[in-house]
């Protein structure tokens, strides 16, 4: 009886995080560790910037964009997305979106070591908390 002929095919190695892809995350670390200074700075401007430093607004309400000479530049880094659309009535409106600040915080603590413990190793990570509410009573 005659066996199948069997071919070795080998599947390419793409898609299975080989060793290009190990050698671009070096090399992408390399450059954030190179250039680790510029990236902190740019991190603490994302954190200190406050709505103010963009824009203001008067007893009455109304706001006013400061002109982009009067932004400070580390508030300018902040800055993430500035749009403008118009509405159905013809009336522009200017949309700025800021970096999320609780994640480049969180980033922060957690590069700066401020959220690891010492004694946290062997301690589960997960708290069980109940809540109980309180009996219903008739009034």
């Amino acid at each position: 009886m005659a066996r199948p002929k069997q071919t070795n095919v080998i599947p390419p190695m793409t898609n299975w995080g080989g060793v290009r892809s190990v050698q671009r995350r070096l090399e992408r670390s390399a450059t954030i560790l190179d250039n680790r200074e510029a990236v902190a700075y740019a991190l603490l401007c994302m954190a200190n910037t406050k709505i103010t430093d963009i824009m203001d607004w008067d007893e009455a309400g109304n706001v006013r964009v400061k002109r982009a000479s009067d932004i400070p530049d580390h508030a300018l880094q902040s800055i993430k997305k500035i749009s403008v659309r118009t509405d159905r009535d013809g009336n522009n409106h200017l949309d700025i979106e800021l970096y999320d600040k609780i994640g480049v915080l969180r980033l922060l603590a957690k590069a700066s070591g401020l959220l690891d413990s010492p004694d946290q190793d062997d301690k589960p990570s997960v708290i069980d908390v109940n809540v109980v509410a309180p009996p219903m009573r008739d009034v």
